[in-house]
């Protein structure tokens, strides 16, 4: 599970002395929740789960500021639909729902969501949601919100949407790895119908 000794990686100077930090604290606790998302998650979906972790091998200079591992329906790749992401930033950890970096068929998942957004409803109200994968800022969850990023989402190139909950650095639920990995698991099963009306609206635009 997350530590403190997660967090400080991002204190460590040096792009090659952060990413061994990183290999070392981060990405073998990504590898071992993954997992268990995976076993979660599957028999819910009815598909097979492939497990990415960033390597941020573009990266020559500078460190990265956040680091992340993702769930996708792609063996190779997963930024081209939408696909369940695990996260930490200096100050929390994230549990996303994402539809980043311009996705195939981004028009029709952002309308097929608009189109239904009851599904947001069925959400615990601490769920936020987010725009911009690169920025740490996370917005409450709210039905104004929810359209007005869809439909930038929707409308912008650069648009994103990224929905699901964070756990601060400092919150206690640390102290109990058992009780983080459940609420991280309850997140993604309550994002599930979600996941899979935009994976839908994506493979029907395909179809057509």
């Amino acid at each position: 599970m997350f530590t403190e000794k997660s967090f400080d990686v991002f204190a460590v100077e040096g792009l090659d002395e952060r990413m061994a930090a990183i290999r070392q604290e981060i990405q073998p606790t990504f590898q071992q929740l993954d997992e268990v998302f995976q076993q979660v998650l599957e028999p819910l979906l009815g598909e097979e789960l492939f497990i990415h972790i960033a390597q941020h091998r573009r990266r020559t200079t500078y460190p990265p500021e956040n680091t992340w591992s993702a769930l996708s329906r792609q063996k190779r790749g997963y930024k081209m639909e939408p696909h369940f992401q695990l996260g930490i930033w200096p100050d929390y950890v994230f549990m996303w729902l994402s539809c980043i970096d311009q996705p195939k068929n981004e028009k029709a998942i952002a309308q097929a969501l608009l189109d239904h957004q009851e599904l947001f409803e069925h959400l615990s109200p601490n769920f936020v949601l987010s725009g911009d994968h690169t920025k740490p800022k996370v917005e409450e969850l709210s039905p104004e919100r929810t359209e007005k990023l869809l439909i930038r989402f929707r409308d912008v190139k650069k648009g994103e949407f990224q929905i699901g909950r964070i756990i601060k650095k400092e919150d206690p639920m640390w102290k109990k790895p058992e009780a983080a990995q459940e609420f991280m698991v309850e997140t993604y099963k309550q994002l599930v119908p979600i996941y899979q009306l935009a994976n839908q609206a994506s493979f029907a635009q395909v179809e057509n």
